[in-house]
């Protein structure tokens, strides 16, 4: 069964041309936070100059999506296929291998910047229709620091005359300073885990965690584990633990999903910039989702936001 949105704001004023700039650097209360124009994407956050996040540099496509908005879904849609309103949908498949439609349109568009300041960004994007997509969907969010850390709020309106399908998903990457993975804990407060088959979709309902090796509602080491699972039932809290130090992702409860994704240049899919000397290792992504992988071809957990409706979230790191 979807969801309803029925949390409304005011966006924000109308969007004004401004000049245009390849990313934004945002600083306050020791935090810093690089935002890229493309993707709307999180290139990078600080405390004091210490990472809290994987960073990736401007002008070269983001590695494994890091930091990217994912929308209108995250994740995969089986086949490309999805029925809404008594319409059935074909979107293009962008993941052939497997066969699936993957992350949505807007992660590799340059998104228009509505409002900067020292300590903050706005950036919008209008969805535009697509084959699958008949629908006018504009999207808002608004980065900011200050000395309790990254906050991020995020807004989409429906400026259609027809009710549309959303789920969201925002693709981070944590670290605590220049620990590496293999040295840190992870603590979901996930109490189910969603099995996937082999194409990386939902087989069968969430299952228990409990008495299984996906149980880090305590903090579990990272040590050789090998990762690219949803959560739900979490808690809406992540914390990240190196030896000295930790990183905690926090979101509002319209994130009620969550995949860890651990990239391993065993698999190859490591993290550039991460090893000794600048090459490849394991990082870990905690993605905070509205909704499962194949949502939009479920239904599972879907927003339907209405004509002239908006729907809002936030989330942060500190």
């Amino acid at each position: 069964m979807g969801k309803v949105a029925t949390t409304f704001h005011d966006i924000g004023r109308t969007m004004t041309p401004m000049t245009v700039q390849p990313g934004f650097t945002i600083t306050s209360g020791g935090y810093s936070a690089q935002i890229a124009r493309t993707g709307a994407g999180l290139r990078g956050l600080r405390r004091d100059d210490v990472p809290l996040t994987e960073e990736w540099p401007l002008g070269v496509k983001p590695p494994l999506s890091a930091g990217l908005i994912l929308a209108p879904w995250p994740n995969r849609t089986e086949d490309g296929f999805y029925s809404f309103g008594g319409a059935e949908h074909h979107l293009e498949i962008t993941e052939p291998d497997l066969h699936n439609a993957n992350h949505g349109f807007v992660r590799r568009v340059d998104w228009s910047d509505v409002e900067i300041e020292q300590d903050a960004v706005t950036l919008a994007v209008d969805v535009g229709r697509h084959p699958g997509w008949p629908y006018d969907l504009h999207l808002r969010v608004r980065y900011s620091v200050s000395g309790d850390g990254l906050v991020v709020e995020f807004t989409a309106e429906n400026q259609g005359d027809s009710a549309l399908p959303f789920a969201l998903g925002f693709h981070t990457f944590l670290r605590v300073g220049d620990a590496p993975v293999d040295d840190c804990t992870l603590e979901l407060g996930a109490g189910l885990v969603q099995p996937l088959d082999a194409r990386k979709l939902p087989d069968g309902p969430p299952v228990t965690v409990e008495g299984t090796d996906y149980d880090f509602r305590a903090a579990r080491a990272l040590a050789g584990r090998q990762l690219d699972t949803p959560f739900t039932q979490t808690g809406n809290r992540y914390v990240l633990r190196g030896p000295d130090a930790r990183t905690e992702l926090w979101t509002g409860p319209e994130l009620s999903w969550v995949q860890v994704f651990v990239a391993d240049p065993a698999n190859g899919q490591g993290f550039p910039g991460r090893a000794p000397g600048g090459g490849e290792d394991r990082a870990v992504a905690v993605e905070p989702m509205t909704s499962p992988p194949n949502a939009l071809h479920t239904g599972v957990d879907v927003i339907t936001i209405a004509p002239g409706a908006r729907w809002s979230t936030r989330w942060g790191i500190r």
